[in-house]
């Protein structure tokens, strides 16, 4: 009715539109200071995103050094490719599409010559922490905790929260190949469902899965971390 307040879905509608738009226009910065060749632009860039595409690459080949590799050819390529980017999908997305065909050729590689007896058989299928701990479709947030963080009001707890993300991180790099993956790219790389599916051939109930089993399976590891730490 004219005059009522926006609903939830309205205003975050309006907000992720908003959002959007500010990170379009600080990518069309961007990308004009990268082609102009300046180098303080490319350092922040660099010194921002190589950690993450680093846990990414990693999830695709079998160590560090591989992946540190990957993570140099990708950079060569968005040097030398920036002046054919093209806008049509966010610079966050056409860095990680490079990253991850870079990543695709040499963990191909690396199958091709792994020995029989070397591959596992882990699929990642184990049991998880209880689904109702997630929200459910219909629900606000699908997909998302049910119930959210606790605030840190003591020097203690804040340790303790920076510990904990120490604890998810090493976590995150112990989940399936594929968990591991879409877990990365969407909630540490924030990239959308669709950009998952696109940069690593998904179907969407696939993504959605992954997604869910690798969250559960981090909600698992945090919970008997702190479980320990009260004990």
């Amino acid at each position: 009715m004219a005059g009522c307040s926006p609903s939830r879905s309205e205003a975050l509608a309006s907000r992720v539109g908003s959002n959007r738009a500010c990170r379009s226009s600080g990518d069309a910065a961007l990308v004009e200071a990268l082609r102009s060749g300046d180098e303080d632009a490319f350092r922040e860039l660099f010194q921002r995103k190589s950690g993450l595409m680093k846990r990414i690459a990693r999830g695709f080949v079998a160590s560090d050094a591989v992946a540190e590799e990957i993570v140099q050819e990708t950079w060569l390529a968005v040097v030398n490719g920036i002046d054919r980017f093209e806008s049509r999908s966010s610079l966050n997305t056409w860095i990680s599409s490079i990253l991850i065909n870079q990543a695709r050729k040499h963990g191909v590689r690396e199958r091709r010559s792994t020995p029989f007896g070397g591959l596992g058989s882990h699929t990642g299928d184990g049991p998880s922490v209880d689904a109702d701990q997630f929200e459910k479709e219909g629900d606000a947030w699908p997909g998302h905790w049910a119930m959210g963080p606790r605030p840190w009001h003591s020097p203690e707890r804040r340790l303790l929260s920076l510990e904990a993300r120490e604890h998810l991180r090493h976590a995150l790099g112990q989940l399936p190949e594929r968990q591991r993956q879409v877990v990365g790219l969407r909630d540490v790389e924030g990239c959308s469902a669709e950009e998952v599916c696109s940069l690593l051939d998904l179907s969407e109930e696939n993504q959605r899965v992954l997604l869910h089993r690798g969250r559960s399976r981090l909600r698992a590891s945090l919970d008997r971390y702190l479980a320990e730490e009260a004990a």
